[in-house]
This record gives C-alpha cells, sequence and structure tokens, in this order.
C-alpha cells in the first residue's frame, strides 16, 4: 500500500530532531553551567531562565537555534542584539557567548530527546519511493558514491538499522565534530575542535582541552566539516529524492 506524500511531511520534523540529538556531541558540562549562569543574568529575564520564553519568545523552538551549529548565528545575535525588537546587544566577551551558546544547545538537546518515535515504525508507512530511482541519484546527482559504497560501509545497512532509524541516519548522519586550524600571523598554526566561528571571532578547544579564541580579521582560518556534503544536499533534497533513496537503501540487506 502506497501512503500519501503528506505522512513524510509530517514525519520529517522528528526525523530531523532525532537526527540533531543523535548527531550532537556531549557538550561540555562545565560550559553549559558557565553558560546557564550567563543567560540566567543577562537573558532569562526576558527568555526566562530554562529559556522557554518569559516577556521574549522561546528560544528552543526558534529557527535560529535549531539551525545553528557552532554559533556562527547566535553569536551576532548575542553581540549585537535586535534593537528593531528590543533587544539590545550584550557586552560580553567570545568565551562567555560561547558558554551562553553550549547552554543553549543543552537545552534544545534536553528539548530533542523528549521527542518520541517508535523504533518499530511500520515500513510499509515509509517506503513510497522508487528504489531504482534511489539508486540513480546515489550514483549520480547527490554523489553519494563518492564517499559510500553498498559493498562497503553500507552492506546490509537496512539488515542494521529499523527503518525510522535509518531514514533518519541517511538525513541526518552522525560524524566527527568539525574541526579547524588557525594560522597566527607568527606562522603558528593550532589546530582543534570548532567551538563557534562567526564574522568576527574564531574559536576552538584544543587537544589539551584549553579554549582559544582570535578575531577572524587577525588569522586565517581553515575548518574541515566532515559532513559539509550532507548538509549541501539537505539544501538541494526534495522529497521525492528523499523517498527514493530511502527506498534505494532499503534494498541493503
Amino acid at each position: 500500500m502506497r501512503h500519501p506524500k503528506p505522512m513524510y511531511a509530517l514525519m520529517l520534523p522528528l526525523l530531523f530532531v532525532i537526527g540533531r540529538v543523535a548527531a550532537a556531541d556531549r557538550p561540555d558540562p562545565a560550559a553549559v553551567e558557565r553558560g546557564r549562569k550567563e543567560f540566567v543574568s543577562a537573558c532569562g529575564f526576558c527568555h526566562g531562565n530554562d529559556a522557554t520564553g518569559n516577556r521574549a519568545p522561546d528560544l528552543i523552538r526558534s529557527t535560529l537555534l535549531n539551525h545553528d551549529e557552532h554559533g556562527e548565528l547566535l553569536a551576532p545575535l548575542i553581540r549585537n542584539g535586535r534593537p528593531d525588537k528590543g533587544m539590545p546587544g550584550l557586552p560580553l566577551n567570545s568565551q562567555q557567548i560561547s558558554d551562553i551558546t553550549t547552554f543553549l544547545h543543552a537545552r534544545l538537546q534536553e528539548a530533542l530527546r523528549s521527542a518520541h518515535v517508535p523504533g518499530d515504525y511500520p515500513l510499509e508507512r515509509l517506503l513510497t519511493g522508487d528504489a531504482k530511482a534511489g539508486l540513480a541519484y546515489f550514483n549520480g546527482a547527490g554523489r553519494c558514491n563518492t564517499c559510500h559504497s553498498p559493498t562497503g560501509d553500507l552492506a546490509g545497512i537496512a539488515r542494521k538499522l529499523s527503518p525510522i532509524d535509518l531514514q533518519s541516519r541517511f538525513l541526518y548522519p552522525r560524524g566527527s565534530r568539525s574541526t579547524v586550524t588557525v594560522s597566527l600571523p607568527s606562522g603558528e598554526k593550532i589546530s582543534g575542535d570548532l567551538e563557534y566561528i562567526d564574522e568576527f571571532d574564531i574559536a576552538l578547544r584544543d587537544a589539551s582541552g584549553t579554549y582559544c579564541s582570535w578575531p577572524r580579521d587577525r588569522v586565517k582560518v581553515d575548518v574541515h566539516d566532515p559532513l559539509e556534503a550532507h548538509r549541501e544536499l539537505m539544501k538541494k533534497y526534495t522529497d521525492t529524492d528523499v523517498h527514493n533513496i530511502f527506498a534505494y537503501l532499503e534494498t541493503l540487506k
């Protein structure tokens, strides 16, 4: 039985939150706690101490937070505010802003984990695509075969994952954190996990756990995002593409 397209439209927001939780790294508890204190002090009066809104909007449901990765969207907002909407910019340093964004992402993860889709969600409700068209996309427009192989990393994937997990995993795959190398004017290079980046600042945490940040205009920045190709595809997928790719992946038993 083929189900109408709106079924996927209803499922996508839930798959999105499942994927975000699965892909998210565990935040540093110390940074979360520092961020919580900063947020309560600077933002809690308007947005509520738990970021779910008070005089100002609920941030957990905001599009900005849900699309932010490393503070590239949140940091400019915190720094510059929205004067047209009565939100002032905050005179905080990069560490304080990074801690607040870490706290907000931790709150988002808590909220997302409360969403639940049964792991045994029926395959027939999801399997509405064309497997042959999915294979063509995999080897053609999607260029998925440049990184993945049905006889390699994807061998037996449909047997290993439930249908709901398989669909969410290919849309929002798990992967390593983005890393960054910062080249200083002296020629020294410092590498580590990307903490946040915007048009003004770049911050990383090096192998020793030390937090480092610099103004963007004083250093050269090279970011490596292992999931960049997947993020780009998310901008291009049509509903039909997603249905077809999933149908193809389900053949990999």
